[in-house]
């Protein structure tokens, strides 16, 4: 298992334990293995925006 992968596992599990804590159990655990992935590509497009505005020299919030 790499790195990318046991990042998205845990994040899913901490994502339904979190909602599960406030009464949400409808979700199957794809549902929220799929969630993680998305929140993983999410945060990985911030950080390349921003990477790429730090070497342009743009601001990073318009």
């Amino acid at each position: 298992m790499d790195f990318r992968m046991s990042v998205k596992l845990l994040l899913a599990e901490i994502l339904q334990n979190e909602l599960t804590a406030r009464g949400v159990d409808t979700l199957a655990p794809s549902d929220y293995e799929q969630i993680a992935e998305r929140l993983v590509e999410q945060v990985r497009d911030i950080e390349l925006s921003l990477s790429a505005r730090s070497v342009t020299g743009k601001p990073e919030f318009e």
